[in-house]
């Protein structure tokens, strides 16, 4: 009698453990690691690094940007200062060349005074007059102007009867100026008014008082 050998899909099937999964199940999901845990905590960190280092820039170019406003600032002061003296120095090489020229111009005005400025000599002189003008030398000093210490020199003194304040009555030699700096005063003659014509009011008013008393002595009308 002969076995019967087992078919194909007869074969026995290898025991399966009741615990192990079988492998129609869905796999589960792994446990997260240590290092994946800890990776968010390692963004802020890093976020937060590079919040200091932005801010840390950020003070360093505002510390910059005022040192650049500040050192500008001192070279716009610094070019200014320097235009301004360079000016003073110009003002004042041009007031001692025309310092220089000042009594030039005081012949020049007497030959003119005596009717002698004719001919070459007063081609040289109106071409000087010109030039000195151009510079900004201006002539002052008129008669009849109020006496100011400040641009007049005093060097004759005497009393006039046609004067309420003390007068210029004669230039002797007229004054120069460049702009407001007077490089020479104008020297004057002054005549102040007489001692005794500003007290002339006060002895009219005596007077009528006196007459007020003759008349109540003459037994003349009396106010009612």
């Amino acid at each position: 009698m002969t076995e019967e050998t087992p078919g194909f899909d007869e074969q026995q099937q290898p025991d399966v453990p009741s615990g192990a999964p079988s492998e129609d199940a869905e796999p589960q999901a792994a446990a997260p690691s240590p290092e994946e845990e800890a990776a968010p905590a390692g963004d802020t960190e890093q976020n937060a690094a590079l919040v200091a280092q932005l801010d840390q820039a950020r003070t360093a170019l505002n510390e910059r940007t005022a040192d650049l406003q500040r050192l500008q600032a001192e070279f716009q002061n610094y070019r200014r200062r320097v235009e301004r003296d360079r000016a003073a120095v110009k003002e004042t090489a041009v007031a001692n060349l025309l310092t220089e020229l000042l009594p030039v111009l005081d012949d020049v005005g007497r030959a003119r005074e005596h009717g002698e400025l004719v001919g070459g000599f007063k081609s040289v002189a109106e071409s000087l007059e010109t030039t000195v003008a151009k510079l900004g030398l201006q002539q002052f000093g008129k008669e009849g102007e109020p006496f100011d210490p400040t641009i007049h020199e005093a060097l004759m003194h005497s009393y006039a009867p046609d004067v309420t304040e003390t007068t210029c009555v004669a230039i002797l030699q007229p004054g120069y100026r460049i702009g407001e700096r007077t490089i020479r005063p104008a020297r004057v003659a002054v005549a102040e008014p007489q001692p005794g014509a500003q007290t002339a009011p006060p002895a009219e008013e005596g007077s009528e008082a006196q007459a007020d008393g003759e008349n109540k002595e003459s037994g003349g009308p009396e106010e009612g």
